[in-house]
């Protein structure tokens, strides 16, 4: 007697239609009754309504559709099927990207997805991280190189000011991100200590020529450096005091550093400014680690020196490596985020170095650009969602 084998058919069951409890719950259950397999299944709801997509394996002689098909009816549900093959679809190398602006608009949603496409990649899903202080978008992405895509997002973006964009790659990497190294001066802060100091001590214009000839590459980061201080000499200490109520956190920045704490980050800040300015900032902000310049003082009057090491583009990177290593964090899951070039070298041993309101010639060099002046507006390059942020804060108020 000739055997028969029992054949199965691979069905794509998709759902969709007003969201409403027990949909998933009633689907499923039919499924259960007629012993199929359930291979893949996605959900989705964006205003109120769901989409529920769920790929199955039936066997011969059971008739599910006509099941499903009644709990549409029954729900007012819109209900379609599609045969589809059996074997699952490859999986390939996934990449996140992220695009912020004030006010995204399908053109913008237009040249990124023409971007990711020109790379050879493949949109699988786009979901909003956020709609204040700024939009945010994330797509995942399937295929396409990296740096290939890199270059194209941030050439687009920098033909197109309106928005920001980010690359990384998806993974335990990019969910495992655990120390967080940031610039301070016009980063976490929205001034420049020096300036600060200059103004009190009433000598802001010619600390502001000697800036304007280290921006020129006139002179080097340590000799403007020790030149400014120098115009220090012979202040009251409590200039620093004076200089320290004039100080402005960069927007945003409470709340980005508050999150971070929360989500289990380690928070560093590395300053070519002063530890007159980054220790206070340290307490204040719960922040872990703090590094910057030491002001030297005697009787109470600043000498116009420094004292110790010198916190310059090369002791950032290098204190960012040694923070890592300390933490037991590999390098690739180090985010940096600074706007000058004495952070560049700090921006590239991080895994994902973030230019904020930066410098056009950290811009080019930088994974991903960010010119919204609200810097927790980096914590969606993390992933984090702007709705997740709030019921933080508020929870954390009460």
């Amino acid at each position: 007697m000739e055997r028969v084998l029992e054949t199965k058919e691979t069905i794509l069951i998709r759902i969709s239609g007003p969201d409403q409890t027990g949909i998933t719950t009633a689907a499923m259950a039919i499924l259960a009754r007629a012993d199929a397999s359930v291979q893949d299944v996605e959900q989705i709801v964006v205003r109120s309504k769901i989409t529920l997509e769920i790929v199955v394996e039936v066997p011969s002689g059971k008739d599910v559709l006509k099941d499903i098909l009644l709990l549409g009816w029954e729900r007012k549900l819109d209900v379609d099927f599609e045969l589809v093959d059996a074997a699952p679809s490859q999986s390939l190398p996934t990449l996140v990207v992220s695009i912020i602006g004030p006010d995204l608009g399908p053109a913008d949603l237009e040249k990124v997805t023409a971007a990711i496409s020109k790379a050879n990649g493949n949109i699988e899903r786009i979901q909003r991280l956020a709609k204040s202080p700024v939009w945010c978008y994330e797509f995942e992405v399937h295929g396409g190189n990296l740096e290939e895509m890199r270059g194209l997002l941030l050439d687009t973006a920098a033909d197109t000011p309106r928005f920001d964009v980010a690359v990384q790659r998806t993974g335990l990497g990019r969910r495992a991100q655990r120390l967080i190294v940031m610039d301070v001066d016009s980063t976490l802060i929205q001034n420049e200590m020096i300036d600060l100091l200059a103004d009190q001590a009433g000598v802001g214009d010619e600390c502001a020529a000697i800036t304007s000839a280290a921006m020129a590459g006139q002179i080097d980061f340590e000799e403007s450096l020790r030149q400014r201080v120098a115009l220090l000499a012979g202040q009251p200490e409590e200039i620093i005091d004076l200089a320290f109520a004039e100080l402005k956190l960069t927007a945003g920045a409470k709340t980005f550093v508050r999150t971070l704490k929360r989500l289990g980050y380690k928070v560093a800040i590395v300053s070519g400014g002063f530890t007159s300015f980054t220790d206070r900032l340290q307490e204040q902000l719960d922040i872990d680690y703090a590094y910057a310049n030491t002001l030297e003082r005697r009787r109470g009057v600043l000498t116009g020196q420094l004292s110790g090491p010198i916190v310059d583009r090369k002791a950032k990177a290098d204190l960012l490596t040694t923070l890592a290593e300390a933490e037991g964090i590999a390098l690739e899951q180090v985010v940096a985020v600074g706007d000058g070039a004495n952070d560049l070298d700090m921006l590239a041993a991080a895994g994902l170095g973030v230019a904020f309101c930066a410098k056009q010639i950290v811009r080019e060099a930088a994974d991903a650009t960010l010119s919204t002046p609200h810097l927790d507006a980096v914590l969606f390059m993390l992933g984090v969602r702007r709705e997740e942020v709030v019921a933080d804060e508020l929870s954390g108020s009460q």
